[in-house]
Formats: structure tokens, C-alpha cells, sequence
């Protein structure tokens, strides 16, 4: 069966790029720094319905990326989570959090309407993360 991202999450979020196992997506709400990966595995809802090998490269992408984010944004944490209640197919919010966020402590989930990054904000933001996940 080929993998088909989830209709809700394409209408969410904007195409980054690529990893190994995952499709790295962005959440079309300017309010957060807020990334989404999604590993192209057909009809996978939880991670442990990867195999051990996917496992460990879900983790390992998904640390990268959080590595790369809290060097690019500083924030006060970065909240990880694969909630998937609304979005049943298997994803990993990455989502960058500041004391001064409006959400600030509680999640960022259903608390405010998004609103959408402006086409110059998107080429912005790929390309800072493109470039990030791209250095050594």
C-alpha cells in the first residue's frame, strides 16, 4: 500500500522537505514554530507498528530536528508529541514554545485559531530550516 499523507495534514501544514523516513512539514500557524514530521510508512497510526530499524530512525530524525530547531529559535522548551486523537496516520509535532508564547504554559492544540504565514514568511522559514538540517 503507498503512502498517502493524511488529507488534514495537508491541509494544515506546507511542504519542507524530506528526511530519510519522514516527510518534514510545517504548520501553516504563524503564531508557533510549529513542524511536523510524518514518517512515509503506509497505515502506521503508532510508533511501535514501525519495525525496530524505522524506530530508531523516527527517534533519531526527530531529535535532529529538535536540534536543529532549538538552535535556530532559543526557545524556553520545544514540546514533542505524537498525539494523532483528530489525525489518526503516525506524526511527530515539533512544536517551539517561549514564555511569552499567547498559549503559554498550556498546549499549543485547538487553544487558538491559526493564522497563516504569508508566502514571503514560508520561503523564509524553509529556507532557514533547509539550510539548518542541512549543516554537519
Amino acid at each position: 500500500m503507498p503512502f498517502h499523507l493524511h488529507p488534514q495534514l495537508q491541509k494544515d501544514c506546507i511542504y519542507i522537505g524530506k528526511l530519510v523516513l519522514c516527510r518534514l512539514l510545517l504548520m501553516n500557524d504563524s503564531q508557533f514554530p510549529w513542524f511536523v514530521l510524518a514518517p512515509e510508512i503506509a497505515g502506521i497510526t503508532e510508533i511501535y507498528q514501525l519495525n525496530k530499524q524505522q524506530q530508531r530512525l523516527l527517534i533519531e530524525e526527530s531529535s535532529f530536528l529538535a536540534e536543529r530547531l532549538s538552535e535556530l529559535y532559543r526557545p524556553d522548551k520545544l514540546n514533542i508529541a505524537a498525539i494523532g486523537n483528530l489525525v489518526p496516520q503516525l506524526h511527530i509535532h515539533h512544536v517551539v514554545r517561549y514564555r511569552t508564547d499567547k498559549a503559554w504554559p498550556a498546549p499549543v492544540w485547538g487553544k487558538f485559531p491559526a493564522v497563516a504565514y504569508s508566502e514571503q514568511e514560508i520561503t523564509d522559514i524553509t529556507r532557514l530550516v533547509k539550510n539548518a538540517l542541512e549543516e554537519p
